[in-house]
Parts: C-alpha cells; structure tokens; sequence
C-alpha cells in the first residue's frame, strides 16, 4: 500500500510509473481499501474501485487481470473471475454486488484519487 497525501479532496496514491501498465496496487484512503488500475493503450489512464470483492469476501481486486469485454475496461477477480467495470464499479455477473468507483486523474506525474 502507498502512503497517501490529501490535497482538496484528492489523494495523491503514488507516482503513475509505480503501476505497472494493465495492473492494479491496492491504496488506503481514508480507512478504505481502493484499487487503483494504470491502462495504457493509446493514451495512459487511471480508474478506482473499491478493493474488497463482494463475491468472493475478500479484498482482492487491486490483483485482478485488466482487460475489456466490448467497449468495457474490466477487472476480473482472481478468486471467481467475476468481471468489474472500472468505470463504474459494476459488477456484470452478479450487479447487485457492484463496487464503488472513484473520480481519478493524472497530474504532475502522480495518480490522485477523488474521496
């Protein structure tokens, strides 16, 4: 887990080249596990989900495989490979066990997360 630094109701996780492209880290905000996923493709971007997967009750989704089905950017967790969507959290197996998601950008080189 990374340290995080408030700054305006963001929190800067960590650098952007900590995350390996296509993977996650886990980062404590404010008590709450959150997976923080780095995409690269045509252009780098970040996504957060919660970390804690309610299908499997654990808290492990910053170690799923990144990927898409369709036009979707998913997570798959590593215990039941249900897949999450990392814009929104969705779960598209089993939606009522959807995640939060979280507002993120890349700035001065840092991902920063939105509480």
């Amino acid at each position: 887990m990374h340290r995080d630094i408030q700054f305006d109701n963001w929190t800067a996780v960590c650098a952007l080249d900590e995350i390996v492209p296509n993977t996650g880290v886990c980062a404590l905000l404010g008590g709450e596990q959150v997976a923080v996923f780095h995409v690269a493709g045509d252009e780098q971007r970040v996504f957060a989900i919660g970390n804690f997967d309610p299908n499997s009750g654990a808290a492990v989704l910053s170690r799923g495989l990144v990927g898409n089905l369709g036009e979707r950017i998913v997570v798959a967790s590593p215990i039941y490979k249900h897949h999450f969507d990392l814009e929104t959290g969705e779960c598209l197996e089993a939606p009522e066990h959807s995640v939060a998601s979280y507002r993120t950008r890349i700035d001065g080189g840092k991902v920063w997360v939105g509480a």
